[in-house]
């Protein structure tokens, strides 16, 4: 199914496309929702779940084709928590045994915590799991862009949910998008009790978003958010 216009995404749709070239898949259970951008040949992964559900959004990705012809795959985690990180190495072993090249991305204070396993961050533990250190390839600043077929996204870093917490911003001169991952939802924002979290750099991480135009705001977990500033300022207004 097709998003085109301000309208309800479907609640049981698996999956939704939202132009340009996007693809979601609401996460199931504890997971992430997990996002495909595709250029081309060459596709980014936003987010990954927890990795118990991996087997489910490959196989949508497979039945829909949305990996033909695709030779070169970066997946971006938003932030360290294990809920959008935990499916990393089985989705890189996936793609590779599709003969697809695979490269990690990340802020790199999400990149440090990645590559040490930092679970005092990552909070495997709390899903009755563990995560392998890995290391990221691509390491982001603040204004860094990822650069996807002809398509560029910019690295927003946003901390407050976490020290890395970061969003990904596309403008193709047509459609605006933001990945958000757990900075903020339709109506709320992520969590500031967990390690690296802090209120204050939250409600500045919010302030730096409202500057930017967006017709979809895209989050790690639940529906769509679609007026965007007017969501960030009721937000402040009781944060």
């Amino acid at each position: 199914m097709k998003i085109s216009s301000i309208e309800e995404f479907p609640r049981d749709s698996v999956p939704v496309e939202v132009p340009p070239h996007t693809v979601m898949l609401r996460g199931i259970g504890w997971d992430s929702n997990v996002y495909l951008v595709r250029d081309g040949g060459e596709a980014l992964i936003i987010d990954t779940g927890t990795g118990v559900n991996w087997h489910v959004y490959t196989e949508v990705w497979g039945r829909e084709g949305y990996l033909n012809g695709v030779k070169k795959v970066i997946i971006f985690n938003t932030h360290e928590h294990f809920d959008h990180v935990g499916g990393n190495a089985v989705l890189k072993g996936w793609l590779e045994k599709r003969g697809i090249h695979v490269l990690f991305a990340a802020h790199e204070v999400t990149a440090e915590a990645l590559e040490n396993g930092n679970d005092y961050v990552i909070l495997a533990y709390s899903y009755g799991r563990e995560f392998e250190p890995q290391e990221v390839d691509i390491r982001l600043g603040d204004g860094d862009r990822l650069k996807i077929g002809s398509l560029k996204l910019e690295l927003i870093h946003t901390p407050g949910h976490t020290a890395g917490s970061s969003c990904l911003y596309l403008d193709d001169g047509k459609h605006r998008l933001m990945f958000t991952g757990d900075t903020v939802f339709k109506g709320t924002v992520g969590r500031t009790d967990l390690p690296t979290g802090n209120g204050w750099q939250l409600q500045e991480s919010l302030e730096k978003l409202l500057e930017f135009e967006v017709d979809f705001g895209l989050p790690g977990h639940g529906r769509y958010i679609d007026d965007w500033k007017g969501n960030i300022e009721e937000i402040l207004g009781w944060l």
